[in-house]
């Protein structure tokens, strides 16, 4: 498996090995040995896996930007196996050099990366084909109470998210999300 490094040193990008013939192809979509040594030899914490998530989107589709807060934070593994998305995820740590940084990600059916988002950064994708399957597997296990969202057009954080605006299609919770600042002078950032 080979690993691609982002500009944020914590956010990972997977690419697996794929084998094809005139069959089709396999490929191993995951491996905990491998992707423990990867975040080791970064000096990365190893998470342990505990939910599978699925989630189908038509185009325009926008979800996020979500996270949870400590004791329930989520590092999340994400990757797309039908259509396409722009995944994003956003340093919300508040004593990190990259502090309101984000990386953007087109994860796709055809070339199966994988997005590595540890806990402490908001994340976020939109379906950029219809009929979108997004997969992940999160650390944590979902709590309601500790669930938190910014507004994917906050403009200090100016997200560049492959489609025009009117495209989107968000939920009241999505559309209503709080600013990047106002999430920092409530303390619900990391």
């Amino acid at each position: 498996m080979n690993v691609i490094e982002t500009k944020i040193s914590d956010l990972l990008i997977f690419e697996p090995r794929i084998f094809s013939d005139e069959r089709g192809w396999f490929m191993e979509s995951f491996n905990q040995k491998i992707f423990n040594e990867e975040l080791e030899k970064r000096g990365l914490n190893i998470p342990e896996f505990v939910q599978d998530n699925h989630s189908c989107s038509e185009k325009g589709v926008l979800r996020g930007l979500h996270y949870q807060l400590e004791p329930c934070a989520q590092g999340k593994l994400v990757r797309v196996v039908q259509g396409r998305a722009w995944d994003v995820a956003v340093d919300i740590r508040k004593d990190s050099p990259t502090f309101g940084q984000w990386v953007g990600v087109e994860l796709d059916a055809k070339h199966h990366h994988q997005f590595w988002i540890p806990a402490g950064f908001a994340h976020g994708f939109v379906a950029l084909e219809d009929n979108t399957h997004f997969l992940y597997k999160t650390t944590n296990f979902y709590h309601k109470d500790s669930e938190r969202s910014i507004v994917y057009n906050d403009k200090t954080l100016n997200i560049d998210w492959q489609l025009g605006v009117e495209e989107f299609k968000l939920t009241d919770k999505d559309h209503e999300g709080m600013s990047l600042e106002e999430a920092i002078a409530r303390n619900d950032t990391f």
